[in-house]
């Protein structure tokens, strides 16, 4: 793992399905505490890492306003399950031995810092891994559409998609056997195509940064770090 990683910085976003390891709900620590590995590893061959987590696998906002929720009110609700995530990522990081700080776009100053971009580079400067947490702040905002939007503000040189699929198919291949899978595709081909990586004001906004997406899996062991050296198999997508 001494080879030299291709990213310097990156934001790590993950879907909080990712965490629930092979339940259908809540934590899996042994999921967490592995990510939490591979973190570290990515530290350890030079990358500054920050990361977003999606609250899926505790509360989805939109499934709650589908079934008559005000929408807001289930976003908002979302956003608190982001930070569950956060401090639970922190925790297993900082057993492993990495410092690590959250960062909520809602301020609740007795569990974690206040988002504040200039701090948050400090941060990482200093080796810290610093996981926003509560998304935009704002209803009507994916996590997707805030990894986007933290990533261009701490300037990063990708955007790393950890999903359960080594890459973008054409079609879900756990569905279709047949879809296609793409090594690189650019901004465009993702919106034209209406291809599910990230919702389109996330592509867009990550367009307009210039920063590439690269789509892997985060379910394979070490791939992350692979991938920063540019070895994993990934999906990658940019101008």
């Amino acid at each position: 793992m001494s080879s030299a990683p291709i990213y310097r910085r990156v934001l790590l976003k993950i879907s909080g399905e990712a965490l629930m390891g092979s339940g259908s709900y809540g934590l899996d620590l042994a999921t967490v505490d592995r990510i939490a590995s591979e973190i570290k590893a990515a530290l350890t061959i030079g990358t500054e890492v920050c990361a977003v987590i999606g609250g899926g696998n505790i509360f989805r906002g939109l499934q709650a306003a589908a079934s008559g929720m005000e929408r807001a009110s289930a976003d908002y609700m979302g956003m608190l399950a982001t930070v569950m995530n956060a401090l639970a990522m922190q925790n297993a990081l900082e057993r492993a031995g990495v410092p690590t700080r959250v960062q909520s776009a809602i301020p609740m100053t007795t569990v974690c810092e206040p988002y504040i971009r200039r701090r948050a580079i400090r941060h990482m400067e200093k080796g810290r891994v610093v996981i926003f947490a509560a998304g935009t702040g704002n209803p009507f905002f994916t996590t997707d559409t805030a990894a986007a939007l933290r990533a261009a503000e701490m300037s990063v040189n990708a955007l790393m998609k950890g999903t359960q699929v080594d890459g973008v198919y054409s079609a879900d291949p756990k569905k279709n056997p047949k879809a296609e899978r793409y090594d690189r595709l650019g901004y465009m081909d993702v919106l034209s195509r209406d291809l599910k990586v990230m919702d389109a004001s996330a592509v867009s906004l990550a367009r307009e940064s210039g920063i590439p997406i690269v789509v892997f899996n985060i379910h394979e062991k070490m791939n992350f770090v692979r991938v920063l050296q540019g070895q994993g198999l990934s999906t990658v997508i940019s101008n």
